[in-house]
């Protein structure tokens, strides 16, 4: 029997390089993924002492912007466990390394599926609560995976097809050696920053403006892996617009070059929400999008449907 000691918190410490700017000047939301994605996978693979996959990341709130050269600590918690997967919860702060006063730049929940070397779910130590504060964490873990089947229900049924008219954006390329992660796949962070990138792309071409940023990434939902050397497909879609705000539906796709784009599958899903902003980081108001299509009103009501749903969890805490 193994004598190991699961660990359930993580914390990684580093300061943003210049690398990591993102158009507007500060860290890039995509760039902030990546580090969210490597510390829950660190929490997550130091519970289950097991090679994890992320499953699921929910509801990012970019609060405050992480600025270059800032010291950056991002802490990843498994707060609940089910047979062969972990909740887990990162909080990425940052601030100024003279002073070392970090302040919380964004919080979300991950959902990592521990797997054997096959790449068969395998089961995980169960997680039990030591202290109120973990109770109440695992709690709101609960109500977020309730809030997850409620957006999945919400998006299924919603189709994206040639038949509608919404400005759209198609990024292919091959996913690179560089692109690996711990297993021989594409890391689940790497796939969270191109889709940053796909729906800066389109922000900027909808409202000629190259200085914009996501506020929020949310359903971020891996249906299968991405291998190194295949064809990738990342196509941004936009649904719906507000007075500052642009929602956009970004599917990624990938398969095997040699058969070709039309045997992509999809990978993963998820919708992000960007805004235009001037020096003062303030919101710019953004061109309205008005649906023509029966698929256009419907995703433009989908959009606002998420909203209110993930307004109602929010509200309920």
């Amino acid at each position: 029997m193994s004598d190991r000691i699961p660990t359930s918190r993580v914390t990684l410490r580093f300061l943003a390089a210049p690398t990591d700017a993102g158009h507007s000047g500060s860290v890039s939301a995509g760039r902030v993924l990546e580090w969210i994605d490597k510390a829950g996978f660190a929490a997550a693979a130091g519970w289950s002492g097991a090679y994890c996959v992320t499953a699921y990341v929910g509801n990012v709130r970019f609060t405050r912007p992480v600025e270059v050269g800032d010291l950056v600590e991002a802490t990843a918690e498994v707060v609940r466990t089910g047979r062969s997967s972990m909740d887990v919860i990162v909080t990425v702060s940052s601030g100024p390394p003279r002073t070392g006063e970090l302040v919380e730049a964004t919080r979300c929940l991950m959902v990592f599926v521990a797997v054997d070397g096959d790449g068969r779910p395998t089961p995980v130590p169960t997680f039990v609560p030591r202290s109120l504060g973990e109770e109440l964490q695992q709690q709101w873990a609960a109500r977020r995976a309730e809030l997850r089947t409620l957006v999945e229900e919400a998006m299924q049924g919603q189709t994206y097809s040639e038949k509608g008219t919404a400005p759209r954006v198609t990024l292919r390329f091959l996913a690179a050696p560089t692109d690996v992660n711990w297993g021989g796949k594409v890391h689940g962070g790497i796939v969270m920053r191109w889709i940053d990138e796909a729906a800066h792309v389109l922000a900027t071409q909808w409202a000629g403006d190259p200085s914009n940023v996501a506020i929020f990434t949310g359903g971020v939902r891996f249906y299968r892996p991405l291998r190194i050397g295949h064809l990738v497909e990342v196509e941004a879609r936009l649904m719906h617009t507000g007075p500052h705000a642009m929602h956009i539906g970004v599917h990624v796709r990938s398969g095997d070059p040699a058969a070709g784009a039309d045997a992509l599958a999809e990978t993963t899903y998820c919708r992000t929400v960007f805004v235009r902003i001037n020096a003062n980081r303030r919101a710019l108001p953004t061109p309205t999008w008005v649906p023509v299509s029966d698929e256009d009103r419907a995703l433009d009501a989908h959009a606002l449907d998420l909203s209110e749903i993930r307004k109602e969890f929010d509200a309920r805490g």
